[in-house]
């Protein structure tokens, strides 16, 4: 198997993968209409709420190669399907992974942080492909068109706080169908640390539980993702208390920490301020 083909493989389902029954709905329906013809889908939510997992989840459950490109490294037009290099001190032009992928029947096609280009025009080659045409011509490759049932999922982060973002432009948006995804419900991100990590449920209910009120805190708002919250329970799971889970995951006072978990009725222990008293060993 060669390394482009290992790049657009089939990846594995997630057995514990949650998704709101709404959003389930409309992703049995995009892919329906990917038989008709390629469909665009625009995935906007929260940092770390699952935008990119989702899409390949849909890969998965739908035996549909995945082909993810990192939209934040481009930084010229067209980079998307190759550049001009030298070798052996002659000018050559290398094609990348993007056009085989679109030219891939039943392709997966994710364009990760859509609203982060280093060039502002990066994208102006993608209106092409992503209109009703489904076409491009480039003079490196000539005329590219792109396969059936293709499904350009397209994620990104909006808001301030999201440095080297830009709103995306309206015309591109207007090409995609638009999903958002937002945090899992509190029973449901317990059940799923539960089942991801091994620990117990009164742990995992503990993490959700601080995590929301860091979350809801608009005094001194910490985001919080579904990663965060995973990170925190497996290092529970080899037998950190919630306080040094926390605080190695997550850049967050230990006074704010202990404050939150007194709230919730969960004893805390004091951590100390300096090295006294602490044995050092080799490691």
């Amino acid at each position: 198997m060669n390394r482009e083909t290992l790049k657009m493989a089939v990846p594995e389902p997630d057995p514990h993968f949650f998704l709101s029954e709404d959003v389930i709905e409309s992703m049995n329906r995009i892919r329906l209409l990917s038989d008709r013809h390629p469909v665009n889908v625009l995935i906007a939510g929260k940092q770390g709420c699952g935008k990119s997992s989702m899409v390949k989840q849909f890969a998965a459950r739908n035996n549909r190669p995945l082909a993810t490109f990192q939209i934040g490294m481009l930084s010229e037009p067209g980079q998307l399907f190759g550049e001009h290099a030298l070798k052996d001190g002659e000018t050559y032009y290398r094609k990348f992974l993007f056009p085989d992928a679109i030219r891939t029947k039943g392709c997966i096609i994710h364009l990760e942080e859509i609203n982060r280009p280093e060039h502002p025009k990066a994208l102006n080659m993608l209106f092409s492909v992503l209109s009703e045409d489904r076409s491009i011509y480039t003079d490196e490759l000539g005329h590219i068109r792109v396969a059936d049932n293709v499904v350009f999922f397209a994620t990104l982060n909006e808001g301030d706080e999201f440095v080297g973002t830009e709103m995306l432009d309206a015309a591109l948006r207007d090409r995609f169908y638009v999903t958002l995804l937002d945090y899992l419900p509190r029973d449901v991100e317990t059940r799923v640390l539960c089942l991801k990590t091994g620990i117990d449920e009164a742990d995992a209910l503990t993490i959700v539980n601080v995590a929301n009120q860091l979350r809801e805190n608009t005094r001194e708002p910490i985001v919080v993702s579904t990663r965060h919250t995973l990170m925190i329970a497996e290092m529970i799971s080899v037998g950190a208390s919630i306080e040094k889970a926390f605080s190695i995951s997550l850049q967050i006072s230990l006074d704010m920490l202990e404050s939150i978990l007194l709230s919730l009725h969960v004893e805390t222990k004091k951590t100390k301020s300096s090295h006294h008293g602490q044995t050092y060993q080799r490691y």
